[in-house]
């Protein structure tokens, strides 16, 4: 499975920016998605997460009414929409992906510690 995460860059306080992971090499249709960012000196922290569904989601109290996470299965892509950028929101995001059976198309999973795949990060740095 290949994740490639993209659409960091700089933004203004304030601003916009939207980060799009693509998935190849699996049935997409069966793979829970989260977004993680990681800051200079900082652990890794969850920021948003989507059920198989696309019904589910979840968002981290420090983003939540700011940035928005969607997906489409028919093009094997999750977007995390992120309006209202604040200097704290800098960081590498990366998306994972966690396989999953029917049973759990509407589950969340809010730790990096269940998803087993991870892509490369894209940088997001806010700032006046």
């Amino acid at each position: 499975v290949q994740l490639q995460a993209s659409g960091g860059g700089s933004a203004q306080p304030g601003g916009s920016l939207r980060l799009s992971c693509i998935v190849s090499g699996a049935a997409f249709e069966n793979h829970a998605v989260g977004w993680f960012r990681q800051a200079p000196g900082k652990e890794r922290e969850g920021v948003s997460m989507i059920s198989v569904s696309g019904q589910n989601t979840h968002y981290a109290d420090s983003v939540k009414g700011r940035f928005t996470i969607s997906r489409d299965n028919t093009k094997n892509t999750v977007w995390l929409q992120m309006n209202n950028l604040r200097p704290e929101d800098t960081a590498v995001y990366s998306c994972a992906t966690k396989g999953v059976t029917s049973a759990y198309y509407q589950r969340i999973y809010r730790h990096d510690y269940y998803y087993d795949h991870w892509g490369g990060g894209t940088l997001v740095t806010v700032s006046s």
